[in-house]
């Protein structure tokens, strides 16, 4: 890039400086109050506006990524008490147990049964449950008084119910999926559905909750008070409380099959992606591929009835799980074996029986009949009122990054075509979309010296869950210890972690589940509640009940008699989703509405999350982690310098990429006309062509495997990635300013941060939290400078 572009593009970055925090904050003061409003999907909590979603990670640029889907299911809410400083679980309540006996969705437990729940359980199980809640909603309905202990606590109690039954099948159908659990969660999900209607929309519930907002107490009430107050009546209105009896019903229609729809898709993206396996005998047409991706490779051929593949020998399996396909795209010399596996990728769930397109323009169409229902222009509109953004405010934001990006996202491509054809490829002047990735990593070899696969030995998995958590210990005062054997697992991989004080005592618990399984499992990686932190459902009726988190990933598996060896993207995945654990799991607010990750708005719940990959780049963070699993030799410190240096390797494009999902799902959403003459293929063509250097290929259908926006709660959300950016590196900035190498600072620094990101949950407004730790509002400039443009500031 020449002297004059650089001025331009320092320019225009250095321009969204502050028209960015004008944004955010005129944006912020028109909804923050309100929690958020949870999409609609298969695999939304028991209501898809009570709880937020579990918290997958983004659609990582960098490589497609491992995040590339999941908003999951619902918490599952069984009542854990206080558990001793052994970690030990209390003794169990008792119950009926000839019913518990035959159906361990019925018992009362502390941990879920997650090992012993079959499909079979399914069905008499959730509607015993749902029998027993309509008659506990019609006497509560009967005895509702505007009062916290009549309204509110009966209303939680009801959800815990259901969201413990509900929420253990759903997981188990996130990571042990079987066409007999599908099945089951099928026939019953209509009874699920019309029961959460028939609560969201109680007049007698909703009319409480406006007399208390209107009585004389309201302002006696504590912000997390009044916060679950004001979204509860926001989401009541949402949820078509205020309908007439035909437009209600005509909502709940939709709401029903809204719900069957994102269950449909999210199975044939799954089904999709399994069914493409691509068997390789002839060791030539995998050229290229490292060591651990041969390995991979062999040991799924074995699984598939191979039994005598070897890394050496073969045969090879690759597949469409993230670590087989990101192999193949940056690894792989043989263009055409990366054409069709990219070809393959881009494509899935898209013909035959698994084609999503139909119920792609079905969601549409039924979400915008619904916001017109309710008032609203679109659908945007309705997701947007229960965020800290507008429509307006959003597409502001992806635009302006988008301008900024622009010329940086160019040159690389440049770059990256130069560099190509120094090395004589011959596709060089014609650099395609399965060129990229490969070529990528070329460069960044050749740039920077690192081969990322040759680091993969720095990065075992043991070693890298014991830096994090000694970093964990330092900035918050936590101690995490491991108590597997302690709660029923779903698989033998799954680790489970206790999470204690200073004291010693408890606060709360974890699963971890690190490994594809792309039989049974689905991709990406997220976070989900387990249980949440609860005063009103207090085993004992004194200490609020403890949160209990589960972390789940599709990095590589061992291989053989190897742990399992990371790649860089896979560590700052595994931080990243640790850092919404955290603020699950750190809470210190007892009211179970908004305790954890519940009723903060979605546009700021990355923030914990984004935050934590900044810890990635620390010196002193990677080195504890970075340790050779053979020889515990740690990471030279040249090669520390030149990961710092590469941080910003194609910035530009990456972001490009991010922008271009954010903008297409609000376009898709606040723009495009079901059953007009553009189709959901040329919407996105069309925004590709001011968001990408290179458009997507004709036949791309990126959008039937986009379960962020069709099977997940990022509909009309997706810039949310973006709009936490701001805030989350600014908050690590805050540690940069204390001093990264002084540790009393970072640990002061560090509580503070518990005390009020990580504490208060959604008890209050964001950007209030915000300021509150920062000690003023939020400024781009950390972003702007972590993305290498450390210059801008005072270019602007």
């Amino acid at each position: 890039m020449d002297s004059s572009s650089t001025h331009v593009y320092l320019l225009n970055r250095g321009l969204i400086g502050a028209l960015l925090i004008a944004n955010m904050l005129m944006a912020a003061c028109l909804s923050f109050s309100i929690k958020p409003l949870v999409r609609c999907s298969s695999y939304s909590r028991i209501s898809h506006k009570h709880f937020p979603k579990s918290r997958p990670c983004p659609l990582w640029s960098s490589s497609f990524s491992f995040c590339l889907q999941k908003l999951h299911r619902s918490p599952t809410c069984p009542s854990v008490a206080p558990l001793s400083s052994h970690c030990s679980a209390p003794s169990m309540a008792t119950g009926p147990q000839s019913t518990a006996e035959v159906n361990p969705l019925l018992r009362d437990f502390d941990f879920p049964p997650f090992d012993a729940v079959k499909a079979d359980h399914v069905i008499p199980g959730i509607r015993t449950i749902l029998s027993q809640l309509e008659n506990d909603l019609t006497e509560s309905e009967s005895k509702v008084e505007p009062s916290w202990p009549k309204l509110v606590e009966p209303l939680e109690k009801i959800l815990d119910k259901l969201t413990v039954a509900w929420g253990v099948v759903n997981h188990l159908k996130s990571v042990k999926d079987t066409p007999e659990l599908r099945s089951a969660i099928e026939e019953v999900q209509p009874d699920k559905v019309k029961f959460m209607l028939r609560l969201g929309q109680s007049k007698p519930f909703y009319n409480a909750f406006k007399a208390i907002q209107e009585s004389p107490e309201w302002p006696t009430l504590s912000d997390a008070q009044k916060r679950i107050v004001e979204s509860r009546i926001k989401e009541a209105v949402l949820e078509g409380v205020s309908l007439e009896d035909d437009k209600k019903e005509h909502f709940n229609k939709i709401q029903q099959e809204l719900e069957k729809l994102s269950q449909k898709f999210e199975e044939n993206v799954l089904d999709a992606t399994k069914k493409f396996e691509k068997l390789i005998t002839d060791k030539k047409e995998i050229e290229g591929l490292p060591a651990t991706a041969l390995g991979l490779a062999a040991q799924t051929a074995v699984s598939k009835g191979h039994e005598n593949a070897t890394a050496e020998n073969g045969p090879w399996m690759i597949t469409l799980d993230a670590p087989s396909f990101l192999s193949v795209m940056q690894h792989a010399r043989n263009r055409s074996l990366r054409k069709e596996v990219y070809h393959a990728y881009v494509t899935r769930a898209s013909s035959g029986d698994l084609d999503n397109t139909e119920i792609i323009d079905q969601i549409l169409k039924l979400r915008l009949e619904k916001a017109k229902l309710l008032g609203y222009n679109n659908y945007a509109e309705v997701s947007m009122a229960t965020k800290m953004a507008t429509v307006d405010k959003a597409e502001g934001l992806l635009e302006k990054l988008c301008s900024a990006s622009w010329d940086a996202a160019v040159q690389e491509m440049e770059d990256l075509k130069n560099f190509s054809k120094s090395q004589g490829a011959a596709e060089a002047d014609d650099l395609s979309h399965w060129d990229l990735n490969f070529w990528s990593e070329r460069l960044r070899e050749s740039k920077y010296d690192i081969n990322e696969e040759e680091l993969r030995p720095f990065f075992s998995l043991p070693k890298v869950m014991d830096g994090l958590f000694s970093l964990a210990k330092m900035l918050f005062g936590i101690d995490i210890e491991p108590a597997d054997g302690l709660a029923p697992v779903w698989n033998s991989d799954v680790r489970f972690y206790c999470v204690k004080d200073s004291t010693g005592s408890p606060i709360a618990y974890f699963y971890f589940d690190p490994y594809s399984r792309p039989s049974e499992k689905r991709g990406g990686a997220w976070m989900d509640e387990v249980v949440a932190r609860s005063r009103a459902l207090s085993r004992d009726g004194t200490k609020a009940r403890l949160p209990i988190a589960h972390m789940v990933c599709n990095q590589t598996p061992p291989v053989g008699n190897k742990p399992s060896l990371m790649t860089f993207r896979e560590v700052e995945t595994v931080f990243h989703e640790f850092g919404h654990a955290l603020q699950h799991m750190l809470t210190k607010q007892d009211e179970g509405l908004v305790s954890g990750i519940r009723g903060i708005e979605w546009d700021a719940v990355e923030l914990p999350s984004q935050f934590m990959e900044n810890w990635c780049y620390h010196r002193d963070t990677l080195m504890s982690i970075a340790k050779h699993y053979e020889t515990g030799e740690t990471l030279p410190e040249d090669v520390y310098l030149k990961l710092l240096a590469a941080r910003t390797f194609r910035a530009g494009s990456l972001s490009l990429r991010q922008i271009k999902f954010g903008t297409l799902d609000l376009e898709l959403h606040s723009k495009y006309v079901p059953g007009g003459s553009e189709t959901i293929y040329d919407v996105d063509q069309r925004v590709s062509k001011r968001t990408q250097v290179i458009p997507p290929l004709p036949e791309d259908r990126f959008l039937c495997s986009f379960s962020h926006i069709f099977a997940g709660g990022y509909a009309a959300g997706y810039y949310s990635y973006k709009w936490a950016e701001v805030l989350s590196a600014d908050a690590f900035s805050a540690f940069e300013d204390a001093g990264l190498d002084d540790k009393k600072a970072v640990e002061e620094t560090g509580k503070k941060f518990r005390e009020t990101i990580l504490a208060l949950g959604g008890g209050k407004a964001p950007l209030e939290v915000f300021v509150e730790f920062r000690g003023r509002e939020p400024s781009p400039e950390a972003l702007l400078r972590h993305n290498g443009l450390s210059s801008v500031t005072a270019s602007a």
